[in-house]
């Protein structure tokens, strides 16, 4: 007698991988579902056939699928604010630092896998720990930002938080909309047009550091 072939049988199996490779595998499979879905309509059924695993494998590195979200939520904001700190670090020339941080929103929203969409487009921001995660985004961004202005300024922590989270809304509502907007504007000519209006705005700050010479230069 013949055997009759399941559809959980002719479903493709991806080989056996240790468990922090299946984690990331099954993360970045994920990724691509919830960005196209959206929360809601996703599901862990398809999430599991798209990774070529059964559903109960799925479910031991996830025990659900809001479980899942907010794994891939924390791996998004983690890398959002690490690329802050990175590019602050990149060089110690204020206006370089600004455009590099204006890089980074630019950059992460125009990547393929639009990772930004969950951050900031998610529609589940009414559970607080989706919240949280978002709003830490925010918070640590700014406060990497607010370090730099306030060591260079000597403004108050207040102050220099204010101009940070500024800054930080500037770059990623910005990168935002030039993306949804479908702008005629190359990616270099919007962060260029970007990075001189902060900097104009920031760098009219005095400098304890800059010599008279140099106060104001661009």
């Amino acid at each position: 007698m013949a055997c009759v072939s399941s559809a959980a049988d002719a479903r493709p199996r991806t080989s056996r991988l240790p468990r922090t490779a299946r984690r990331a595998q099954l993360l970045e499979v994920a990724r691509g579902v919830f960005v196209e879905q959206g929360y809601h309509a996703a599901s862990m059924d398809e999430i599991a056939e798209r990774a070529g695993v059964s559903k109960p494998v799925l479910y031991q590195h996830f025990p659900g699928k809001l479980d899942l979200y907010l794994a891939l939520l924390a791996t998004s904001c983690d890398e959002i604010i690490e690329g802050v700190r990175t590019a602050l670090a990149s060089t110690t020339d204020n206006p370089r630092r600004v455009q590099a941080t204006i890089e980074l929103w630019y950059d992460y929203v125009a990547d393929q896998g639009q990772s930004f969409r969950l951050v900031f487009e998610s529609d589940l921001t009414n559970d607080p720990e989706v919240r949280e995660l978002v709003d830490r985004v925010i918070s640590e961004s700014a406060s990497a930002i607010a370090e730099v202005i306030r060591e260079d300024t000597g403004l108050s922590d207040a102050a220099a938080q204010l101009l940070a989270v500024s800054l930080v809304g500037m770059g990623h509502v910005g990168a935002r909309n030039w993306l949804s907007a479908q702008s005629t504007l190359t990616r270099d000519e919007a962060v260029s047009l970007v990075s001189s209006l902060a900097w104009r705005g920031i760098g009219g700050f005095p400098n304890p550091h800059r010599t008279p010479s140099t106060e104001g230069e661009e």
